[in-house]
């Protein structure tokens, strides 16, 4: 196979492809030119280059006045057709509104995309002071939010090495309990626990579990997950959090795995 540098357009399609995850992941809002550009590590006149031309093919729109750039209408209509393989929000929907009604925190359903967990459903619970750090369309890289370190802890250990060494950057853009020795430690305890614990390491105070949801061939592809401000994650009921997250997590393993191939 030709290596991808070598072809001829290759950089300019994963600039292009870097600029849509960071348009799609900012969400209803929009992105600025600014900071996309600083996301994608392009300089802003790139970066508008490229995002004129994503949105002469209708995949970004900009909003004429706030000047925030947002997905396009042909991202819906591709995503639309790419469901059929690839979606399963429509296994998952109940499965995480029951989440969020038996433990009365916000529930969610990620999905690992290379290196990455998105956010493809939430569920608000009915406990009235909530957690926003997630929501659908956020990205967060394995082992920083508790669906992706729930997802990374479960992958061979080969990947796990693999995807440690191409990101040693994890410890400087998140802080210090995710350098190496921090981030396996989780990761074992993890495996042992059968569910991830993040306590406020992203935002503090607002605490999350995570547990993940395996495809047919015992691949660790996707994850449930809940937040909470920090008192209603106390050791007596994370315990209980924990085994109604990871009997749902079982439930819709089970469901992918004998869903109509």
């Amino acid at each position: 196979m030709e290596p991808l540098a070598a072809v001829p357009g290759a950089q300019a399609i994963a600039r292009a492809a870097r600029l849509l995850r960071l348009v799609t992941a900012a969400g209803a809002e929009g992105a600025s030119l600014q900071e996309l550009a600083r996301g994608a590590d392009l300089s802003r006149s790139t970066a508008h280059r490229l995002l004129s031309a994503l949105r002469a093919e209708g995949l970004v729109d900009r909003d004429g006045e706030s000047t925030r750039w947002m997905p396009g209408p042909e991202l819906f209509l591709m995503g639309s057709v790419a469901a059929a393989r690839y979606d399963v929000t429509a296994l998952a929907r109940d499965v995480v509104r029951s989440l969020a009604v038996k433990t009365e925190e916000s529930a969610f359903l990620s999905v690992r995309r290379a290196d990455e967990t998105v956010c493809l459903l939430r569920e608000e619970g009915s406990f009235p002071i909530r957690s926003f750090v997630l929501s659908e369309g956020v990205r967060f890289p394995l082992g920083v939010a508790s669906a992706g370190l729930a997802i990374l802890a479960f992958l061979p250990d080969h990947d796990v090495d693999g995807y440690l060494e191409r990101h040693p950057d994890l410890e400087s853009a998140w802080g210090r309990a995710h350098g190496m020795r921090p981030l396996r430690a989780r990761l074992a305890e993890t495996k042992e626990r059968g569910y991830a614990v993040n306590p406020g390491l992203i935002v503090e105070g607002s605490w999350g579990l995570g547990a993940a949801v395996f495809d047919r061939s015992g691949r660790p592809e996707w994850a449930l997950s809940l937040t909470g401000v920090e008192f209603r994650f106390g050791p007596d009921r994370m315990a209980e959090l924990g085994r109604t997250l990871l009997a749902h997590a079982h439930q819709l393993s089970a469901r992918i795995a004998t869903a109509r191939r």
